[in-house]
């Protein structure tokens, strides 16, 4: 299948792996990238040498392009996109910050540029500024989605500017991604979908919980980290999800969680003195990294906190991640030929 968006990044299929804390590791941005999609390293808990090493082990791992993520917001988030582009990565994928300065760089050595919009405004602040491609992030997704759902937000988004758009949020098969396309959208991102396969390094007892939850098993809130986000419906979330955590706490926490992450203290506290207006949500997403990691690394939903889309409610197994790709493009095809049928008969 040949689109904008697999022409642009040289890839086979329109289907990506965005970045995901503690998920998007190089072996399974390798694995998704071997199997013909487009892997996207997640840097949100590593420092910069980490990220140079990460991004040098997938080139290890696999030939193919392959791209890195980076929070903008976050405290280390811009050294790693340094090192992104010191080491001249294919594709780069920012959100929630200005990266004017990530564009005209990778443009110079020819990588190419993905930003994050939940919003019009923002993808229009985006195309003008250079990016290459929209992630248009509707509500239906893990984490930190829009206000719009997918169905709404990615037509509308398509309609007004002319670089191509990826959809995530709510697609997960090979329904969602001729849907997408239909929507006006040239690729999918499926974070819950990949995350869930057997080359994932989510703890088994997630993904076990991913498969059993349905798709109306989650909460959306902006308690738990200081941003709307959705997570898995647990004891551990309803309780985190029901008031903002205290500021000193959550300052506290934030610190704790830049020693989990192997981030300097230094930088996390830098960070958060920069600008006061948003010391309390960078506390409070830093403090939320903690239950986080206990849900994803350790499988501990009990204390735990796991993001995860609606789209959980489509996922039944837990395949390899060629297994996933061959299947969802070969019943795209399937479904795109019925449609094609359908129409015609009108």
């Amino acid at each position: 299948m040949k689109t904008r968006i697999t022409e642009l990044f040289g890839i086979q299929h329109p289907l990506l792996l965005p970045g995901m804390s503690w998920i998007s590791t190089p072996e399974l941005v390798a694995a998704v990238s071997n199997a013909g999609g487009l892997g996207i390293l997640a840097t949100g808990p590593l420092n910069a040498e980490q990220t140079r090493d990460a991004i040098r082990k997938i080139r290890t791992l696999t030939d193919k392009p392959f791209g890195i993520g980076a929070t903008l917001m976050m405290p280390g988030a811009t050294e790693n996109a340094k090192v992104a582009l010191e080491e001249q990565v294919p594709v780069i994928n920012f959100s929630l910050g200005k990266g004017d300065w990530i564009v005209k760089q990778a443009h110079a050595y020819g990588g190419k540029v993905i930003a994050t919009v939940v919003s019009e405004k923002h993808a229009k602040s985006a195309e003008k500024i250079g990016a290459d491609a929209l992630l248009v992030t509707g509500h239906e997704a893990a984490a930190h989605g829009g206000d719009v759902t997918s169905l709404v937000l990615v037509p509308a988004i398509a309609s007004k500017v002319s670089i191509p758009v990826i959809a995530t949020g709510g697609f997960a098969d090979a329904r969602g991604l001729v849907a997408a396309l239909a929507l006006g959208a040239e690729g999918i991102a499926m974070g819950s979908r990949f995350a869930t396969t057997s080359d994932s390094p989510l703890h088994q007892n997630t993904k076990d919980a991913v498969v059993n939850h349905k798709e109306g098993d989650t909460l959306y809130g902006n308690n738990f980290d200081g941003l709307y986000a959705r997570v898995m419906r647990t004891p551990a979330s309803i309780k985190a999800m029901k008031k903002p955590m205290g500021f000193i706490k959550a300052a506290l926490l934030s610190v704790k969680a830049a020693k989990i992450a192997n981030m300097p203290v230094s930088t996390v506290l830098a960070g958060l003195v920069v600008q006061f207006d948003k010391v309390r949500l960078l506390s409070l997403f830093g403090a939320a990294t903690e239950k986080i990691q206990a849900a994803t690394v350790d499988g501990n939903l009990e204390k735990g906190v796991q993001f995860i889309g609606q789209t959980q409610g489509l996922i039944e197994d837990q395949p390899t991640v060629q297994e996933l790709v061959d299947r969802i493009m070969d019943e795209a095809k399937t479904l795109s030929e019925k449609l094609n049928t359908l129409t015609a008969s009108n």
